[in-house]
């Protein structure tokens, strides 16, 4: 695997029906071809599976596992497309046992190949009910065949952890030719949840000596619980990113993150430098409550991807553990000029957005700054925008921060955001159709034929569809 993340997310989507090029779908730049479908992927993607995992491997599938509501077995999906694993059959590899310390909560699984045989670790403890269904541990099964969806699964036995002590979420790893393996965990003499660690594998079970990289002590790490969990690695710019899961798992859940020198040595905590503010959090605008328990892969354009778990809503009845609703989501993953992942906000249910930037402009965005549309240079959220597509073919245009309006044509060609309803603007003025032409796509408008968007200074206006500054890349 080349990508190597964690765990926790989100569902059911399916890929979106392409539309149809209009008389109007010709330009200056070239013959419009037939029109700029919408991203695949719609969130959340699976529904009820936290936790999850989600890579792309050498054979050209995607594969994706995770905690289910239940906590009662280990469950993989694959498909050729991220949207795919929406409706991906789901085969059961394993079921906890009937009694002993494998017979309680089954949380997290994280698959991986290991000289060319496949794994998955998990976490586990007893059932019987009391603390002592909160014995937590790893532990692991092994796949007997080259195939893990057709293969058998067996019980390989217990992470041998540096103390015997409550830990959980592990991830395997490959760095400058170096498997790692981290994981969280209890540590005794510090009064935490749990603690992020990493070690050198030396076998499936057993690592050599561990380094404690972080220890939930910002206030944003220690609500509800004091929780640094579920890592995951990316790799960009010479650097190493290690995002972590803080606090606890309800609305107050988040993302913190580690960085350091690709070339550093990873054991030496010294060379890791930990963001003081959370870098994913829930988003009251896009209504994700707790994000985290993330990971990473790619599109199939091979552009990075972010993949998480959050709830639709906020209040939780009862112990958020328990709380089916934890869905797996993912979206588009950016990084800022000095190459740091800019991990936006939760970009909420739906299509994924797109960014709309102007190359005639020397590449401000379609933008908004409140209710009002811009183009520019903004923070990312204010960027990205939602394609919901109509059944002729065209599209509604909703910045994800205000999800209830949406971009509208005016009599005089004057752009704005007005409420997104179900039976739509007389004339067809809140619908566009997205034509693909050389360099991008055109947005044109339904209720002004011949005209389309385009970047015409600060504030985006309706101009005629042949004018070169119609053209939009998107991102």
């Amino acid at each position: 695997m080349n990508f190597t993340v964690s765990r926790r997310t989100f569902a059911a989507g399916a890929a979106l029906l392409p539309m149809a090029c209009t008389s109007a779908g010709r330009s200056v730049m070239g013959p419009a071809s037939a029109v700029a479908a919408v991203p695949g992927p719609v969130n959340p993607l699976v529904k009820n599976r936290a936790d999850a995992q989600v890579f792309l491997n050498d054979d050209g599938y995607y594969y994706m596992t995770g905690s289910v509501p239940e906590y009662d077995r280990l469950v993989l999906r694959r498909a050729k497309t991220i949207a795919g694993l929406a409706t991906a059959e789901e085969r059961v590899l394993w079921r906890h046992e009937e009694s002993g310390p494998l017979s309680g909560f089954i949380w997290a699984p994280e698959m991986s190949r290991i000289d060319g045989k496949w794994y998955v670790h998990f976490a586990a403890g007893p059932s019987g009910g009391g603390e002592d269904v909160f014995r937590i541990r790893t532990y692991a099964v092994a796949c007997d065949g080259p195939d893990p969806m057709t293969g058998n699964w067996t019980t390989l036995g217990e992470f041998k952890a540096p103390w015997d002590s409550f830990n959980l979420d592990s991830k395997v790893f490959i760095h400058r030719g170096i498997r790692y393996f981290t994981w969280a965990q209890r540590e005794p003499g510090i009064e935490t949840n749990s603690n992020l660690y990493i070690a050198k594998m030396t076998g499936p079970l057993t690592v050599g000596p561990a380094t404690r990289l972080s220890v939930p002590t910002l206030d944003w790490e220690i609500r509800g619980f004091k929780v640094n969990e579920g890592a995951a690695v990316i790799e960009n710019a010479g650097k190493l990113f290690m995002t972590y899961s803080a606090s606890a798992t309800d609305d107050r859940y988040c993302l913190g993150l580690l960085s350091i020198d690709a070339e550093a040595d990873l054991l030496d905590a010294a060379n890791w430098t930990k963001s003081q503010v959370p870098v994913f959090q829930t988003c009251i605008e896009t209504s994700v409550y707790g994000p985290g328990h993330n990971d990473f892969t790619v599109d199939e354009q091979g552009r990075p991807m972010l993949v998480y778990h959050g709830r639709d809503y906020k209040e939780i009845e009862g112990d958020p553990l328990f709380n089916p609703d934890r869905h797996t989501r993912v979206q588009r993953l950016y990084f800022a000029a000095d190459g740091t992942p800019d991990f936006g906000v939760p970009v909420g249910n739906g299509p994924l957005p797109e960014r709309y930037y102007s190359p005639a402009t020397g590449g401000a965005f379609l933008a908004h700054e409140g209710d009002k549309l811009v183009c520019g240079s903004l923070p990312l959220p204010q960027t990205q925008i939602r394609a919901w597509p109509m059944e002729d073919g065209s599209v509604r245009l909703s910045p994800i921060l205000t999800r209830d309006k949406c971009i509208v044509a005016g009599a005089d060609g004057a752009l704005g955001l007005a409420p997104l309803t179900e039976a739509g603007l007389a004339g067809g003025a809140d619908r566009f159709r997205r034509v693909a032409v050389r360099g991008g796509v055109r947005i044109e408008s339904v209720s002004r034929p011949g005209m389309a968007i385009a970047a015409t200074g600060a504030v985006p206006g309706l101009v005629s569809s042949s004018d070169p500054r119609c053209i939009w890349a998107t991102d």
